[in-house]
């Protein structure tokens, strides 16, 4: 498995190298030379200085000019401070050692990993740990139709078993309808996730009733007592949809799993 802390540096820096090439960009677009800023009783003095070196005085007809100089000088500044820490990051990027200490447990061979204590357990053990936790999942009705998922497992819904497949072919550790206290009461989300990047937990909902007014109506009060545990949709709370005439949207599911989930 791949190391997040090394993973995330790369996305880090692919980051940054895309905000330079984006403001590298934008600095051709504004005016030559650069601005100065002088204190002058009690008020500022804004110089001109041209590629020539000549200083020249703004009055204040010259706004829009100085906004512009200001701007450029602040855009150069965030290229400059953009590129050391991109440098800084390509260079732990080559001399990060592999493996850490967290995948040292799990790189050892079966049977030393029998009869040796853990000191510190690394993403894949603590995925192992979270999943094997049981919980009580919420029941089926005799009547509530049977679907099922690669692995076995019974969900609600053709999309769900989607989900449940993509997540599983992807290698991301979720629980499907684990309990979970929400706004006072005990709610059951459609799939509890474990982000294997940081080991924080998140909320996937497939709203999958979008015809219906009474399903629907209920639905804000659910994401509104999410948020007010702390779980933001688009942070730690996901959506997908579905109608009648609207399926599940595969790319946009696709999305969310490399975007959010890993």
């Amino acid at each position: 498995m791949s190391n997040p802390i090394l993973e995330n540096m790369k996305l880090r820096e692919q980051l940054l190298t895309d905000t330079i090439t984006a403001l590298v960009n934008k600095a051709m677009a504004f005016p030559d030379g650069k601005i100065s800023i002088e204190h002058h009783k009690g008020g500022f003095h804004y110089i001109s200085i041209g590629t020539d070196s000549k200083k020249r005085y703004l009055n204040k007809n010259s706004q829009e000019l100085i906004d512009q100089l200001i701007q450029k000088d602040y855009v150069q500044k965030a290229i400059k401070t953009a590129k050391n820490e991109s440098a800084a990051l390509k260079k732990m990027i080559g001399k990060y050692p592999d493996p850490v200490i967290e995948d040292l447990y799990g790189s050892l061979p079966e049977e030393r990993q029998k009869r040796a204590k853990p000191i510190v357990l690394g993403y894949t053990q603590d995925a192992k740990a979270w999943l094997a936790a049981p919980y009580d999942r919420k029941p089926f009705a005799k009547t509530d139709p049977e679907y099922y998922t690669i692995r076995g497992e019974r969900v609600r819904s053709k999309s769900e078993v989607i989900i449940a497949d993509r997540l599983w072919a992807k290698g991301i550790p979720y629980k499907y309808e684990c309990p979970f206290l929400v706004g006072g009461e005990i709610i059951h989300p459609d799939f509890t996730i474990l982000r294997l990047s940081d080991l924080k937990i998140v909320y996937h909902e497939h709203c999958g009733k979008m015809d219906d007014p009474k399903y629907t109506g209920a639905l804000p009060k659910r994401i509104n007592d999410y948020s007010h545990e702390g779980i933001i949709l688009g942070d730690r709370l996901f959506l997908t949809f579905e109608s009648d005439d609207t399926p599940l949207d595969l790319k946009a599911l696709d999305s969310l799993i490399e975007k959010h989930y890993r």
